[in-house]
């Protein structure tokens, strides 16, 4: 079921304000948990949940301004499903992906947080519940062989006996939101549609680093 009951992309708002996080992915029916101090997102959050709990979570790309970065094409909207507040004033709050957006045009506000269009035509099958992707047996081998090269480069461990009991769907959303890749590489899986075209690009993703195309070898920690 998607978070808020939306059905069809007639049901979702046109002009959302957005979350601009490099590094940070949100997908459909995937969970993300954020920690709000900085005054402008708590005066977002106080705004939206007086409303439809509806956040935009989208990366930056190089450009712009340090404190107006250029934002991405692509981002996830999301609502607001916990919320807590803390005793030194930051929210806690987790946000479930609804349906990716296109960002249109930003508009003029006299809030302190940045607002778009949201554009939604092309990511309509994000709101339909998808199952198991089908395929051969070889493709999710091809997915866990990828998957343990990567995580042993990285000295990353991973719960494999829930790994291997998931959906394929839900395993590669999981893996593409989690995995420390760079905010280059979450926008290719952002942009690539859910199911076997995700995991194609997931599995690129983890050959590259595992064969060291990512230079990067200090320690991480998987959450």
């Amino acid at each position: 079921m998607v978070p808020g009951g939306y059905r069809t992309l007639a049901d979702l708002p046109l002009v959302i304000p957005v979350f601009p996080l490099p590094g940070v992915l949100l997908l459909p029916r995937g969970s993300l948990p954020l920690n709000i101090f900085e005054p402008r997102y708590l005066n977002m959050v106080d705004d939206v949940m007086a409303g439809d709990r509806i956040i935009g979570m989208v990366q930056t790309v190089p450009g712009g301004e340090r404190t107006r970065p250029t934002l991405a094409n692509v981002g996830c909207l999301g609502r607001i499903t916990s919320y807590a507040e803390t005793t030194d004033g930051r929210f806690l709050i987790t946000l479930t992906g609804v349906c990716r957006f296109r960002v249109g045009p930003e508009l003029s506000s006299a809030t302190p947080y940045r607002q778009v269009r949201a554009v939604y035509g092309e990511f309509e099958s994000d709101l339909v519940e998808s199952g198991t992707p089908a395929g051969p047996a070889s493709e999710a081998e091809d997915l866990m062989q990828a998957l343990k090269a990567y995580l042993a480069r990285k000295g990353l461990g991973l719960d494999w006996d829930t790994a291997v009991k998931a959906p394929w769907t839900t395993l590669v959303d999981s893996l593409s939101m989690a995995l420390p890749f760079n905010p280059a590489e979450k926008q290719a899986l952002i942009e690539a549609d859910a199911g076997e075209a995700r995991r194609a690009c997931l599995i690129a993703l983890l050959r590259f680093d595992a064969a060291g195309g990512d230079e990067d070898d200090g320690p991480h920690r998987l959450q």
